[in-house]
């Protein structure tokens, strides 16, 4: 399973809307669940980014699928992260050349 950094930004019909958000929340856990994966933490956030979420997808296919949906709603704009665990990063500079 795939780890999946998503940056979100409230659209002005999202904030418009902005007491349904819990409910398009529990849709896009539906979503994530549909796609084979699921949220593995949500985050409101102050600064840039008004949603900080970290999902489990099984691949980047998925992971497309679940941002165009998301961006199709008209709520938010997103920014997907593949995200690499420790294991992976020292492997993946271990394999690096001298």
């Amino acid at each position: 399973m795939a780890t999946y950094i998503v940056l979100s930004k409230f659209t002005q019909q999202g904030v418009q809307n902005i007491k349904d958000s819990p409910k398009r929340l529990a849709a896009d856990k539906r979503l994530a669940k549909s796609l084979g994966g699921r949220i593995r933490s949500f985050y409101m956030t102050m600064g840039s980014y008004d949603v900080v979420a970290v999902l489990e997808l099984p691949d980047d296919d998925a992971a497309a699928r679940f941002a165009l949906q998301m961006g199709r709603a008209g709520n938010a704009s997103t920014e997907t992260l593949k995200a690499f665990p420790e294991a992976d990063y020292r492997k993946i500079i271990g394999s690096l050349p001298e």
